[in-house]
């Protein structure tokens, strides 16, 4: 397979280790982990569990990946955690395979990037793109989008929904759904406006930008409640990102919004 595993690593029978995989010194890998072509594992890392990694995936000293649910409701089952390609999972952080009551399945995308002590808890699903700074928590069945940033020091509630492309400023509690692209910051978190400079960096084009500000304005100060402006905001645009805005509102969600102050 032309892996290079240290002498002083273990790996168990069983486990399945894709063609240029460097695993370090001190490493764990379990007997049911399977790591794509060209995984790395620096030194002292822990993979174990019914856990899957995609190729070129690197994880750095001391990361814990596919232990069991920190859920007192766990009770032993197969449940499983799949990272998928090209992530960076630094020092200390660590990711929980998922639980029966939760879909069993932990899930990350690509390109992620997952700085020291980030924590990914039991049925979270991670989009691609996405970066969680150090000592980011994410709380059981939370759903991050695609390109969600989540500043240092911040915690998201259980069931909480992060849409596409929003921002979370540092030391920050979200406690309830954020829409797509938008922009929250305070020690509890509140929907201060929308995520521009990511906008402009994705290379969104001026003309749905305009479209967002005043969707935002309308979310805001429109009258009636907070679904029913995002009902006649979708009757009236012609934007695909306002329309995905609406979409998320309007989808299934296990808690409220935070909504424009």
């Amino acid at each position: 397979m032309n892996a290079k595993i240290h002498p002083s690593a273990v790996v168990e029978d069983g486990a399945q280790i894709g063609d240029g995989c460097i695993i370090g010194p001190f490493c764990h890998v379990g007997p049911k982990v399977v790591l794509g072509p060209r995984v790395e594992l620096k030194s002292h890392v822990v993979v174990t569990g019914l856990t899957e990694i995609g190729e070129e995936t690197i994880i750095f000293p001391f990361a814990v990946i596919g232990e069991i649910p920190q859920d007192l409701k766990f009770d032993g089952e197969d449940t499983r955690l799949e990272i998928g390609k090209r992530n960076r999972i630094r020092e200390h952080v660590t990711m929980n395979t998922g639980t029966a009551g939760g879909g069993g399945l932990t899930k990350v995308g690509d390109d992620g990037l997952f700085m020291a002590s980030s924590h990914v808890a039991h049925d979270v699903h991670v989009g691609n793109n996405v970066i969680l700074a150090n000592n980011v928590a994410l709380a059981g069945h939370c759903v991050l989008e695609d390109q969600v940033i989540v500043g240092g020091l911040s915690g998201v509630h259980q069931f909480v929904r992060i849409g596409r492309g929003a921002i979370i400023g540092a030391v920050t509690m979200v406690t309830n759904d954020v829409i797509p692209h938008g922009l929250v910051q305070g020690p509890r978190g509140q929907l201060d406006g929308l995520n521009l400079v990511g906008l402009k960096r994705r290379g969104v084009a001026r003309s749905d930008i305009t479209a967002l500000r005043a969707a935002f304005q309308m979310l805001a100060q429109g009258e009636g409640a907070f679904q029913d402006r995002a009902r006649r905001l979708g009757e009236e645009t012609d934007s695909d990102y306002v329309s995905e805005i609406v979409a998320f509102i309007l989808g299934d969600s296990d808690r409220s919004f935070l909504t424009p102050g």
